[in-house]
């Protein structure tokens, strides 16, 4: 089989970019704390928007889970993790993503990785000036990206769970909590999203990485079920992923994904 990655990014307000680059920034913001700032910011887009929810440019990558399936001739690798470590950059992490890309060309997989995830990665990038050019290949290099590339929306080397489930019809959407319960899965473990932010001023960063880890986990099983609902597993190859991904948890020394095994052998 070729190379699977899940992925998710956890992400936090970036306070030095809106000093750079917010505007209409009064005159005294410079003064303010990066929390201040912050806050302001949160406080015009709510008025603005309804949501406090900065936009994509303006977020901070602080963790990248990642979920990586993929078989040997001689071994089935199935492995879960964050990249880099809790200390670790901004642009370290993305350029360690990209690396991934570049060696392997996996099939990335997400849930809102269209809307979300890979947009910010585009701009993060970005400004770090990170270099990616195997996963912004459409053919120039290599023919087979012309016609399966992880740019264009309908091809499958980038398969948007999310936004391939609803049609692309945005009044169809699903969370991937409700989707994962519904299937049997745990669903969310921890947080939420909207507590990344607090949970980060609280230093709570090994948790912000935990929970980004369960939401890959349970991304890669609805994939699982998706690939069996249309036809490219079988009942039994399906069964074995799904025998591989709680074995795998079970080796797991960190004692929260036991809470997780708790919860889905309660379903």
């Amino acid at each position: 089989m070729s190379a699977v990655l899940v992925f998710d990014l956890e992400t936090i307000p970036d306070a030095s970019g809106l000093r750079r680059a917010w505007p209409d920034l009064p005159s005294e913001a410079q003064a303010w704390s990066d929390i201040e700032l912050v806050n302001f910011a949160m406080q015009q887009r709510e008025a603005l928007t309804g949501r406090a929810f900065l936009p994509l440019q303006f977020q901070k990558v602080v963790a990248i889970g990642c979920l990586f399936r993929h078989q040997t001739s001689s071994a089935e690798v199935l492995r879960l993790r964050c990249l880099g470590s809790a200390e670790e950059s901004e642009s370290n992490l993305i350029r360690d993503f990209f690396r991934i890309i570049d060696k392997y060309a996996p099939q990335i997989v997400t849930w809102n990785g269209s809307g979300f995830d890979l947009p910010v990665l585009h701009y993060r990038g970005l400004i770090h000036g990170v270099s990616a050019p195997r996963y912004w290949d459409l053919g120039d290099e290599d023919r087979d990206f012309k016609f399966n590339n992880y740019i264009s929306r309908y091809h499958q080397r980038h398969t948007d769970l999310m936004d391939l489930l609803s049609l692309y019809n945005g009044r169809a959407v699903a969370s991937l909590d409700e989707i994962a319960l519904l299937c049997g899965f745990p669903g969310k473990q921890g947080m939420s999203g909207a507590q990344v932010w607090p949970a980060y001023l609280e230093g709570r960063i090994e948790e912000i990485r935990h929970y980004c880890l369960t939401d890959v986990l349970n991304t890669w099983l609805v994939w699982c079920r998706f690939q069996h609902m249309r036809g490219v597993y079988s009942l039994e190859r399906y069964e074995h992923e799904v025998i591989l991904a709680r074995q795998m948890l079970g080796e797991q020394s960190d004692a929260r994904w036991g809470e997780f095994l708790t919860a889905w052998k309660g379903l």
